[in-house]
């Protein structure tokens, strides 16, 4: 199976915040492309994966990276497939400096950008899937199924916490 998706990372010290992101992936049926590629240590590499990106049949690129958080920028600049930006929370501002360098793109240059910590890894995914979903109805289903999905059991812990006041 090719890769629809890629998942670079600035250093592969990022890998384990991003294993959530792979994980999410997988669930859905996608084996992403998983590389560790830096804006700055090899902006060649980094530069031809983007170039050939397409050829290879990726659809959506997802970059990893802390501090300066140059990797989706450069990556964007060398293709014109979705990208999306994942700010690392890595010290020493927690994250702050990779989100506002990821988000603060220059006109013409679009980076989708999630959230730094937790939550971004994963939302990275499922904004990659849905663009995937945007032509592919098999992946449109797998989406609207997770959506249901998350919606009962939300409705089942609100439940569960109505018995436990109710019990009190």
């Amino acid at each position: 199976m090719t890769a629809r998706i890629a998942l670079l990372m600035g250093s592969d010290s990022d890998f384990p915040r991003l294993k959530s992101t792979v994980k999410t992936l997988q669930e859905f049926g996608e084996e992403p492309e998983v590389r560790v590629l830096s804006a700055h240590r090899t902006p060649e590499e980094a530069s031809a994966f983007a170039e050939s990106a397409r050829e290879r049949g990726i659809q959506v690129l997802l970059c990893a990276a802390g501090g300066a958080a140059h990797l989706a920028g450069v990556i964007a600049a060398h293709t014109s497939l979705p990208v999306i930006g994942i700010p690392m929370d890595n010290p020493p501002l927690g994250g702050l400096d990779a989100l506002l360098a990821t988000v603060q793109m220059p006109g013409g240059i679009p980076v989708g950008t999630v959230g730094v910590g937790g939550g971004g890894p994963k939302n990275a995914a499922l904004l990659a899937l849905r663009i995937l979903g945007a032509s592919d109805p098999s992946m449109a289903k797998k989406l609207d199924d997770f959506r249901v999905t998350q919606r009962d059991r939300v409705l089942e812990k609100d439940a569960q916490l109505q018995n436990t006041l109710k019990d009190s």
